[in-house]
């Protein structure tokens, strides 16, 4: 070192996405995993351009590590080992959802014990800050612990300022930036290594090209943690993500925005991917999550194809128009359900479709009735189900908790895939029950042939199609999970077991965890060999693309006389309901 100059300084940030524990307590992790995190990404690609520079001090240098536990073990041992190392650091656990809190709480715990200097972000407690009059009681174990808390997103300076405080020895219980969202477009973009990236199955990545949705829905956290309004990264940016990503090997992405149609600059987004795909031979493939009624903005469709667009997920929620109208979901309106899905059908997009068990009119009956209807008059490719939950961050949750009616107070179970609250119709039984009985009805072989032989009919790929319905089939039937959250490969740690349960015994958890993880391999095979033989016949059948049924009709004016969907009276009285309104609008013309 030459004299007069400061030493060098290593900060080590860790970042670190926790999972959820499963039912008998053990952290939800695989080999290969899903899709990994937004929030991940967007952290890690900030840190990076602070790393950069100098905007911690000319002599600090920055060294990031990103974990996603999903399919990577966190030690917390090993993680205070590396930061004692260093001369100062810090853990950070990112994009905490509310199921994902007691974990993070736990991993906060034990690194707290080691003296590591531990802070949480994430929808929890950006959702709770945002919508609660009080700390919420798990927030608070966090700050009894020791730890700060992060509220609101990390750019324009904000993560530089943690990062400075900690250095300084001079951290906050509480960052709440909820009152003053940044923008981002020309800020750091979203960026992880090839190395985490490649951990997922199929080597996915993710980025957001935008943030907030105008709509009001009352069991969505998104619009009190991301606001209403619309904030955006401009093509640039989405280019340079793509590009930086394509230059490692990563050509699959999903976009995260919860609404990617309303993006303000869906247009000019899809126009830059598409020149990427069609001049510059980058071939991407993207998953995006829409609204009911994109079909209705001209070119939507069509340049999502272009783009590169493979798989859709649409917020149907449901199919009863007193149920959306309860939910503030007024904008889906089912007389444009099989317009829409017709549309992205032509396209050869598949659909996904999330599907709410448990609004106030509801009853297993009318469950059951709804979902064969969707079945025969819908060409839905997956259909998935939740429960209806209320998040902390949501209107729902809100109106519950200063009702101080009764919601778990297990917030593990938080994940969609758990009744958490009282239903006025159904007891806990039933609705789970309903639950349960709603994946039977929808994946029965007959009706997996049926979206095949749809598949087949319009000219898309059956081998995806096939590839996603086993994919859903075997997630719950062979491991139990929800299909959002599965992988490739269980994985279990014995001693990763959430803290009041018991360490099972070497001698009898091995022989069972390998036991149990031959057996589902075995029935994984076995479900693509069953599942096969109905591919190849579909494939050798003739006539597969003459094949018709209902739901692939075009849309008529008579639907409402004759289509299922319209014949319940809470769906007569809305189809009345949007004819007068029709009529007034055309008159007022």
């Amino acid at each position: 070192m030459e004299a007069g100059k400061t030493p060098r300084r290593l900060f080590r940030l860790v970042l670190v996405k926790p999972s959820h524990y499963d039912d008998d307590g053990y952290v939800i992790q695989w080999f290969r995993s899903p899709i990994p995190a937004n929030s991940l990404a967007c952290l890690y690609g900030i840190a990076s351009a602070v790393a950069r520079t100098d905007a911690l001090g000319d002599n600090i240098d920055l060294k990031i590590d990103a974990i996603d536990e999903t399919n990577r073990r966190v030690r917390p041992e090993r993680i205070a080992r590396s930061i004692a190392a260093a001369d100062c650091g810090l853990v950070m656990l990112v994009g905490v959802q509310s199921n994902q809190f007691p974990r993070a709480l736990d991993i906060a715990a034990a690194l707290r014990s080691k003296g590591v200097t531990v802070g949480i972000g994430g929808f929890h407690v950006s959702g709770t800050l945002a919508m609660l009059p009080e700390i919420e009681p798990n927030v608070q174990k966090a700050l009894d612990l020791g730890a700060f808390v992060f509220a609101g997103e990390a750019e324009e300076g904000r993560l530089e300022e943690v990062l400075r405080d900690a250095i300084a020895g001079n951290l906050k219980p509480v960052y709440n930036h909820m009152a003053d969202l940044p923008g981002i477009e020309r800020v750091p973009t979203p960026h992880l290594p090839a190395e985490v990236v490649r951990r997922t199955f199929g080597e996915n990545s993710s980025f957001d090209a935008g943030r907030g949705c105008p709509f009001q829905c009352s069991f969505c956290t998104i619009i009190n943690v991301q606001g209403r309004k619309s904030r955006r990264r401009s093509p640039d940016d989405i280019e340079r993500i793509v590009r930086d990503n394509a230059a490692q090997g990563i050509l699959h992405f999903f976009i995260t925005d919860d609404n990617f149609a309303r993006n303000k600059d869906w247009e000019p987004i899809f126009d830059r991917l598409i020149k990427l795909r069609e001049e510059d031979g980058i071939n991407i493939r993207l998953i995006i999550q829409v609204d009911t009624l994109c079909h209705r903005l001209p070119n939507f469709i069509e340049k999502a194809a272009r783009a590169g667009v493979k798989r859709v997920f649409i917020g149907l929620e449901n199919v009863s128009p007193d149920n959306l109208e309860a939910a503030k979901k007024k904008q889906n309106k089912i007389t444009e359900y099989r317009k829409m899905l017709l549309a992205w059908k032509t396209a050869r997009v598949i659909t996904y479709c999330g599907y709410i068990l448990g609004f106030p009119n509801d009853t297993p009956e009318r469950i059951e009735r709804d979902i064969r209807v969707i079945q025969e008059e819908l060409p839905v490719d997956l259909l998935e189900f939740f429960f209806l939950t209320p998040l902390p961050g949501s209107e729902d949750h809100k109106k519950l908790w200063l009702a101080g009616a009764w919601m778990d107070p297990d917030l593990n179970k938080y994940d969609l895939n758990h009744a958490v609250m009282r239903h006025p119709l159904m007891s806990q039984d039933e609705w789970e029950g309903a639950y349960r009985r709603a994946w039977e009805i929808y994946y029965s072989d007959e009706h997996v042939e049926r979206v095949l032989r749809r598949a087949a009919a319009t000219g898309n790929s059956v081998g995806q199609a096939l590839f996603v319905l086993n994919w859903f089939i075997g997630s719950i039937r062979i491991e139990g999970i929800h299909p959002l959250e599965c992988g490739l490969v269980r994985l279990k740690h014995r001693r990763d077991r959430r803290p009041g349960l018991p360490v099972e015994p070497a001698f009898t958890f091995y022989p069972r965890f390998w036991a149990e993880t031959v057996s589902k391999q075995v029935r994984w095979l076995w479900l693509w060999g069953r599942m096969r033989r109905v591919y190849h016949a579909i494939k050798r059948d003739p006539n597969r693309r003459a094949w018709r049924d209902t739901a692939l009709t075009p849309v008529a004016d008579d639907d409402t006389e004759t289509l299922g969907i319209f014949q319940s009276g809470e769906a007569k009285a809305y189809v009345e309901r949007e004819r007068k309104l029709a009529r007034i609008r055309t008159g007022a013309a």
